[in-house]
C-alpha cells in the first residue's frame, strides 16, 4: 500500500497547486484527517516557516509531511513583502486585493521596471527519522500597476511573466505550475519522494 503523504496547510489555494503538481502521488489534507493546528509562522526566512510547519504537522498526524513558504520579493522595496507576503496589508482582516492595493500604493512614484520574484521553500518531514529535506523554486517577473487575469490567487493578478506577455492570474493551472516558483520546489519534492519510494 502507499505511503499517505500530508499537505502541511490549511490554505486551499496551496493544497489545490500541491495536488495538481504531485497528482501522482497519495496525498491527504488535514482535514480529511480532522486535524486543525494554527501555525504561529515566526521564522526569519521561508524555509524556517516551511520547517516549522512540516514539523508541526508531522508530529500531530504521524505521517510524512509536507510543507511549503512562500511570498513575494520586490527588489525595489528591499525585498518586501517577503515572509510577510500574506500578512503585509496593515488592514485588519486584509484580503488578497487588499494586499495587491497596498502593494501597488508603496510602489507608486517607483521607477518601472518593478521587478520582482516568488520564492518557494518546501519542506518534508519524516516522521520516523524527523529528518526534513528542503528545497526551493523561484519563478521571476515584475509588478504591473493593473491587474489582469482571474486566474490564481495572492499577487499573481500584478506578477507578470515578460515572455510570456502575461501574469500569473492569465495562465491556466497547468501553464502557471510549469512555471511558478511552487511549481518548481514541488519537481524537487517529487524526486524526493521517488528516492524513498513513496
Amino acid at each position: 500500500m502507499r505511503q499517505k503523504i500530508l499537505i502541511a496547510t490549511n490554505n486551499l489555494n496551496k493544497i489545490r497547486e500541491i495536488q495538481n503538481i504531485l497528482s501522482d502521488f497519495d496525498l491527504i489534507t488535514p482535514q480529511e484527517l480532522g486535524i486543525d493546528l494554527e501555525i504561529e509562522e515566526n521564522g526569519n526566512t521561508f524555509e524556517e516557516n516551511a520547517e516549522i510547519k512540516a514539523e508541526s504537522f508531522c508530529k500531530a498526524s504521524g505521517m510524512l509531511s509536507l510543507a511549503d513558504d512562500s511570498g513575494l520579493e520586490v527588489e525595489c522595496l528591499g525585498g518586501e513583502p517577503g515572509v510577510h507576503s500574506h500578512r503585509y496589508c496593515p488592514k485588519p482582516n486584509a484580503t488578497d486585493a487588499d494586499r495587491r492595493a497596498f502593494l501597488l500604493e508603496n510602489l507608486k512614484g517607483k521607477p518601472r521596471p518593478w521587478k520582482a520574484r516568488f520564492y518557494c521553500a518546501a519542506a518534508l518531514c519524516d516522521p520516523k527519522s524527523s529528518e526534513i529535506q528542503l528545497v526551493h523554486g523561484i519563478c521571476t517577473g515584475e509588478i504591473i500597476p493593473e491587474e489582469r487575469g482571474n486566474g490564481g490567487f495572492g499577487y499573481d493578478p500584478i506578477f507578470w511573466i515578460p515572455e510570456r506577455r502575461m501574469t500569473l492570474a492569465e495562465m491556466s493551472e497547468n501553464e502557471k505550475n510549469d512555471i511558478s516558483h511552487r511549481g518548481a520546489a514541488m519537481r524537487k519534492i517529487r524526486e524526493i519522494l521517488k528516492k524513498k519510494d513513496v
